[in-house]
């Protein structure tokens, strides 16, 4: 499974923004699409899942109510748009595909390469 998700960029603290990653490859295989982020100096975090399937969605705390993930299946895309930006989500966005929608990162076993997003205020 190959994931391709080119968006990120420079916004303003309180702009919005929507992050698009689409699957490619054996994609059958993978149940949940999400996304981690890492900001600089801080380990990998969970950011928000959902089953491709099923449609069920999990997020972190630090972004409910801001941040909604979405899927097409049609276009093997998951979305993941961002409200309410704030300086402290500036980070690396890597989206992910697994077996589970788990907020471990080690149990997603594709990664895309990873988007910047930086937030200024």
């Amino acid at each position: 499974v190959q994931l391709q998700a080119p968006g990120g960029g420079l916004v303003q603290a309180g702009d919005p923004l929507r992050l698009s990653c689409t699957a490619s490859g054996r994609t059958f295989s993978t149940y949940a699409r999400g996304w981690f982020r890492q900001a600089p100096g801080k380990e990998r975090e969970f950011v928000a899942a959902i089953g491709w399937s099923s449609g069920i969605t999990r997020y972190a705390d630090s972004v409910k109510g801001r941040f909604t993930i979405a899927r097409d299946n049609a276009k093997n895309t998951v979305y993941l748009q961002m409200n309410s930006l704030d300086p402290g989500d500036t980070a690396v966005y890597y989206c992910v595909a697994g077996g589970a929608i788990t907020v471990v990162p080690g149990t997603y076993k594709y990664w895309g390469q990873g988007t910047q997003v930086t937030v200024s205020s």
